[in-house]
């Protein structure tokens, strides 16, 4: 199971959110990039990106520090927020990312994420955030009917990467993940499952990578505040 560690960018700085509201933001840091780059000299495979004013705005805002985390970095980085169409994804997978990230469109647009996945093998990952189930929208702000697990399985057939499984209510919270319905959404789909929102510990880890069906996990504020060792957190995951 890869450990994904988690720079959710508001302008410009790294912080975390409290159950995604933007009015309780903690800022970590003023530089991102080199926050990534202490995250791939501690050993991390992947470093994980939110654009949060992205999410908001529906279309990138923190580009520039994106930029500067992929020119300091070597590691793959996979880039959530703004996302919503074929151009955007063109520019940032040509601009180096390794994956982005599809949330809101994967609700309002699938066929976008259908023709994204075809065009770019491997790199486009869906992103799927709840509150009690059903998926959330726009940042978060806008709240649907539709179940995780039903808009899941419509994507089965279309090569997608990955799908990152934030349960709203427990991110940022350091109360734990929602082990349970991230571990059953990983047994409804064949697309490799990444546990994201409340990942605050190293039993944590454990527990979500003994479910045997849990392909990563992202985990924040419990990095930034010392919680969770990161050194100790990766060699666990390495046995």
């Amino acid at each position: 199971m890869i450990l994904y560690p988690a720079i959710d960018l508001k302008d410009g700085q790294c912080v975390r959110l409290l159950h995604g509201d933007m009015e309780k933001a903690t800022v970590f840091g003023d530089d991102p990039a080199a926050q990534a780059a202490a995250f791939e000299a501690a050993g991390c495979e992947w470093v994980h990106l939110v654009d949060l004013n992205g999410a908001f705005a529906g279309k990138p805002v923190n580009a520039a520090a994106v930029e500067a985390i992929l020119a300091h970095i070597n590691v793959p980085a996979q880039l959530g927020g703004g996302i919503r169409d074929m151009a955007t994804i063109e520019r940032w997978l040509e601009g180096g990312l390794a994956r982005v990230i599809l949330g809101t469109v994967a609700v309002e647009n699938p066929d976008l994420v259908r023709q994204a996945a075809k065009a770019f093998p491997g790199k486009v990952a869906v992103g799927l955030d709840a509150r009690n189930g059903k998926v959330a929208t726009k940042g978060w702000a806008t709240e649907t009917d539709i179940m995780v697990t039903d808009l899941a399985r419509t994507f089965e057939d279309a090569g997608v990467a990955a799908i990152i499984y934030t349960d709203i209510m427990r991110d940022g919270a350091m109360g734990g993940p929602n082990i349970d319905a991230t571990a059953a959404l990983g047994q409804a789909v064949t697309i490799p499952v990444i546990a994201s929102g409340g990942v605050s510990s190293l039993p944590d880890l454990i527990a979500l990578r003994d479910t045997g069906v849990i392909a990563g996990a992202i985990s924040g504020r419990a990095i930034y505040d010392g919680v969770l060792d990161l050194s100790a957190a990766l060699s666990a995951l390495k046995k």
